[in-house]
């Protein structure tokens, strides 16, 4: 299983590393750019809206069905046949929920008809998940590989032409940015719609409420984590656009300095896709998880705290170089945001983990903790430090949620534990604080000081052994 995960974890990452970061680096911070930081931040909360309804367009379906199909493969078949219409319905009602409740809380009709696009492109991305679950779940890691990045390839095509083909007189509408996602989503599902087909042998979609029910009371648990974990990750631009006069500019500010969390969140993303399936099969086997978990520590929490001290340490450089304006303002909130990285990579291991062993329950009562603490701090902050204070509000809880689920890791499984592993990764971040600090002064060229400082990070981890080639070599080799 290991070898599994890293031969397709390579091939995953290769394949997103040379489309995601251009998506979120080039594109998408060109349309910001384009269409000002308050137009920006007027689609960005608007966006954060329908993806907290998101819950409702899956009930927890998906994660239900990639650890169910992952220990049943033969129920493949008879699932998807059913739960495509299920997920037609609860795409309506959606649609209706997102609609009146952008209505009920006081948004204009330019507001409404942008929340509809991007409800439906939701509708879009939880049906291109859902079929990817389902190739996930039969462990073909590589076709599920070539779909995760497909949306984003057209997407480029689109926005490309749009931004810098001269292919239009006027100035980039925030609008044709959203009408192009639709294309790329609608075009994707449909390709993930007709493999699903071919590789379960369906033959028709069938009509069971009896299914319908039995299917919602077995995902209904993976609805309310997602639901919680949802709404205190995203809810708090939402709270910035409501709570404050100059709102719309301040979601835009907080947008451009969560940009490079979002880059590195969908690279950090692909290993619970690939671990949720591995696990539920390894455990079902009852086979030993302890290694592969701290495999996966060691390829994402050690690059992570890389990105997030070097991110603050450069936080002014970076902004600087990404943004035409507010880059001063954007730069104090990404230097607290991307500390986030690190505790939702560690929820990208060790919640994944619980959620393939089902431990729902508890990681049900943590995030309904975690919902709580985020919406407190956000009331109390965002009036006072507007999106620095959101920003505090999101490290503070993802924080408290990360350790929790590790915690929770270590007294379900009883692993053992690894003093020298924590020492060593204790001695990791004092290194590369030093390391950071200290490459102030090798060039008065910051480009040059950031990359050697990052290099030598790297170079320090494989002293320390916390990323070791040869012991991933032989696991490529041997198993």
């Amino acid at each position: 299983m290991r070898r599994k995960f890293i031969t397709n974890l390579a091939l995953v990452l290769v394949l997103n590393l040379l489309t995601k970061p251009f998506w979120v680096l080039v594109v998408d911070r060109s349309v910001q750019n384009a269409v000002g930081t308050e137009g920006f931040g007027n689609y960005y909360a608007l966006f954060n809206f329908s993806f907290l309804l998101n819950i409702l367009l899956d009930l927890g379906i998906t994660n239900y069905n990639n650890r169910n199909i992952a220990q049943n493969q033969h129920l493949v078949n008879k699932h998807v046949s059913s739960i495509i219409v299920l997920r037609m319905l609860l795409a309506a009602v959606f649609l209706v929920v997102c609609l009146t409740v952008g209505l009920f809380i006081g948004y204009d009709f330019m507001q409404l008809k942008i929340l509809f696009f991007m409800a439906f492109n939701q509708v879009l991305i939880s049906t291109i998940l859902y079929l990817r679950s389902n190739i996930a779940g039969l462990h073909q890691f590589k076709t599920d590989s070539m779909i995760s990045v497909l949306d984003r390839l057209i997407m480029i095509a689109i926005c490309g032409m749009l931004l810098w083909g001269h292919v239009t007189d006027g100035n980039f509408k925030i609008e044709w940015y959203i009408y192009a996602q639709t294309a790329g989503y609608a075009l994707t599902a449909f390709i993930a719609l007709i493999i699903v087909i071919d590789r379960v042998k369906l033959k028709k979609i069938l009509w069971r409420p009896v299914f319908f029910i039995m299917i919602l009371k077995q995902s209904y648990p993976y609805a309310v984590l997602a639901l919680l974990m949802t709404f205190y990750t995203y809810v708090g631009t939402v709270m910035i656009e409501r709570l404050l006069p100059d709102g719309a500019s301040q979601a835009g500010i907080y947008a451009s300095a969560n940009r490079l969390l979002d880059a590195s969140n969908m690279i950090a993303f692909l290993f619970s896709g690939l671990l949720l399936p591995i696990f539920a099969r390894m455990l079902k086997l009852q086979q030993n998880v302890e290694e592969m978990v701290k495999l996966a520590v060691s390829l994402l929490i050690v690059p992570a705290l890389i990105v997030a001290f070097g991110s603050y340490f450069y936080q002014d450089e970076l902004m600087g170089l990404l943004y035409k304006h507010n880059a001063g303002e954007s730069a104090d909130v990404f230097g607290i945001l991307m500390f986030c990285f690190v505790a939702m990579s560690s929820t990208y291991i060790f919640g994944t983990l619980l959620t393939a062993n089902g431990n729902l329950k508890q990681l049900n009562i943590m995030a309904s903790l975690g919902m709580v603490i985020n919406i407190s701090l956000n009331i109390f902050l965002i009036p006072r430090f507007k999106a620095i204070g959101c920003a505090s509000a999101s490290l503070t809880t993802q924080m408290l949620t990360g350790l929790t689920q590790v915690i929770m890791v270590q007294r379900i499984f009883k692993f053992k534990v690894n003093y020298r592993f924590i020492l060593s990764l204790v001695i990791f971040v004092i290194g590369i604080v030093l390391i950071y600090i200290g490459s102030r002064y090798v060039s008065p060229n910051w480009k040059v000081s950031f990359g050697v400082a990052v290099a030598s990070s790297f170079v320090f981890a494989f002293i320390l052994r916390l990323i070791n080639p040869k012991a991933i070599k032989h696991i490529i080799q041997t198993e």
